[in-house]
């Protein structure tokens, strides 16, 4: 995996790189990691491969597999480039999907990955980050609050299937 940086927790060095196929199912075991995740995720890898296929082309997106020493999957985030118009044509960073494994959680893995997930996209011209956050996951707001975002819009989805 190509090595994109590297995130200082407590003495330990965990790499953050571009999540590679085989990931996918350490990828789908993160995502189903919490009360959320567990009733919606899991099952037949194959919707997930040709998703990650799709990501994994485009330009605009990287899907991030952070690694234990022993490179192991931890943490991930997928991050896409989105252009606009609006804000005097800004350039955003949305970032989707992120998740610590619960075996780490609460050591500051997650506080790190943000970090480095704003200096990506500050070197990459973007002028705003925005996420979601569900309302099940109050420990996740009030980490995105501690590092200075801002609930400045409601979030609205239409669901289609």
């Amino acid at each position: 995996a190509s090595r994109l940086g590297v995130l200082q927790v407590d003495g330990t060095a965990y790499a953050v790189t571009r999540a590679r196929r085989g990931d996918v199912p350490a990828l789908v075991t993160l995502l189903a990691d919490d009360e959320l995740g567990r009733g919606r995720e899991g099952g037949d890898l194959q919707p997930y491969l040709r998703a990650f296929a799709r990501i994994d082309r485009s330009p605009d997106n990287l899907l991030l597999a952070v690694r234990s020493p022993q490179g192991e999957v931890v943490a991930t985030a997928h991050l896409t480039m989105l252009p606009g118009l609006s804000r005097r044509a800004t350039l955003r960073l949305q970032v989707e999907a992120v998740r610590v494994a619960s075996s780490v959680r609460h050591l500051g893995l997650g506080t790190e990955l943000l970090e480095w997930i704003t200096g990506y996209a500050r070197s990459h011209g973007a002028g705003l980050v925005q996420l979601s956050t569900d309302r099940s996951r109050p420990g996740a707001r009030r980490l995105y609050e501690r590092l200075g975002y801002v609930a400045s819009h409601d979030g609205m989805k239409l669901h289609l299937t």
